[in-house]
């Protein structure tokens, strides 16, 4: 069985595909266009050109309709491009006629959907023995349904987006021995888990807050600049795969502070499950900080989604400060004095963003910074002392010493 190798040589080219429905505007697929762009650029790939069609639902033999397919292949071979990736999972089904569609003996066009993406984007940024070992196991199951499709496929492809992993040494196309591979890397899994519990347990009696929220907010910045040290941050999603935690002093007061993956929507369920573990270190904590990006037109959407994934893996009623970072980067578009049009939230500015529902978030604490310009900083560890001291006078009372400044 093959371990995880990213051998990307050359910047591939793509076009990305996805559908108008009753439940997905056309403007909202042009948000999932640009993080799907990101995506791939993320792993490497140029973007060539975007394709979509209104639909009540997504064909059955191959996601869009027939005209539309012939209009992409066309596309596809008079501009060379190497892969399709279409926005939502494509069933083992459509991923066979897609296959079958665009492959002849001499052109060989790889298709992806935003699952297979997401895999490959973390098979090259796993870093650990556990990270490698989650994600080996996430591509696996998502890989097992689609065997008989892609294996002599995958055999054949070395390298490139989409075929970091297992597909890029020989394997049998026998089902029984890619089951066999899933169970002893879950083994894996469970000895790593059984070693970063007694890690979290040996930790002692300090207060842990966990750094949350959706991927490229920030958090590692965050957490370089809090606790002084230099985590790896990048303009690219999923930046960070492993969990980073380091011990940080406020005035007299210690705490663990980690730095976890970022969420993102559509995040294959392979992948949340094979890195519960990692995530445990959300669930276990006492306090949580979900970093949003107030720069970005769709924040709120983000919001949401960290919300609803941190509700899945048991993390949804931790006590939580909300921190609205990228205040630098905010940009609003005023309306002229004649326009009575009514105001977008594009109009509205920050001082005005600062009094709405962000504001007023019940028993969370609610802040503005900039990590990269270091504003409003005093303030949020003045906000962090504080509810990391109420946290640990609840806990041990009788240690009135530490709270004596």
């Amino acid at each position: 069985m093959g371990k995880l190798i990213s051998t990307t040589k050359k910047q591939e080219t793509c076009v990305l595909v996805g559908l108008v429905t009753r439940k997905q505007s056309r403007e909202q697929l042009e948000e999932y266009f640009d993080e799907l762009a990101f995506l791939a650029e993320t792993a490497e790939a140029n973007c060539l050109r975007r394709f979509w069609q209104s639909l009540d639902h997504p064909d059955t033999r191959s996601f869009v309709g027939a005209g539309k397919i012939q209009e992409i292949k066309e596309f596809v071979y008079e501009h060379e491009v190497d892969m399709v990736i279409f926005d939502d999972e494509l069933s083992p089904s459509q991923l066979r006629n897609l296959e079958n569609i665009f492959n002849t003996e001499d052109k060989k066009i790889k298709i992806l959907d935003r699952n297979n993406l997401i895999l490959d984007i973390f098979a090259s940024r796993a870093r650990t023995a556990n990270a490698k070992t989650q994600v080996e196991l996430a591509q696996y199951e998502y890989l097992l349904p689609r065997l008989t499709r892609m294996w002599s496929h995958l055999e054949r492809q070395k390298g490139g987006i989409g075929m970091r992993g297992p597909g890029e040494q020989e394997i049998e196309t026998d089902r029984r021995i890619v089951r066999d591979r899933i169970n002893r890397l879950k083994k894996e899994l469970e000895v790593i888990d059984r070693q970063k519990s007694t890690q979290r347990s040996n930790r002692g009696a300090m207060v842990r807050v966990s750094l949350v929220g959706y991927t490229n907010v920030g958090k590692s910045t965050l957490m370089n600049l809090l606790s002084k040290s230099e985590v790896f941050a990048e303009n690219k999603l999923f930046a960070t795969l492993d969990t980073t935690v380091r011990k940080v002093v406020l005035h007299n007061l210690p705490f663990l502070l980690s730095d976890t993956v970022g969420f993102i929507r559509k995040l294959p369920h392979q992948l949340i499950e094979s890195f519960k573990s990692t995530l445990d270190e959300v669930r276990e904590s006492d306090l949580l900080v979900h970093v949003v990006d107030i720069s970005h037109p769709h924040f709120e959407d983000h919001f949401n989604v960290v919300n609803e994934t941190l509700r899945e893996i048991g993390g949804g009623d931790k006590p939580t400060i909300l921190l609205f970072n990228k205040i630098d980067a905010f940009r609003h578009v005023p309306k002229a004095e004649d326009d009575l049009t009514p105001s977008t939230k594009e109009n509205v500015t920050l001082e005005e963003l600062q009094q709405t529902w962000m504001a007023r978030m019940g028993e969370h604490d609610v802040l503005f910074i900039s990590a990269a310009e270091r504003k409003n900083i005093d303030r949020l560890r003045e906000t962090l002392y504080e509810r990391i001291r109420q946290i640990h006078i609840t806990r041990y009372p009788n240690n009135d010493f530490l709270y004596d400044l």
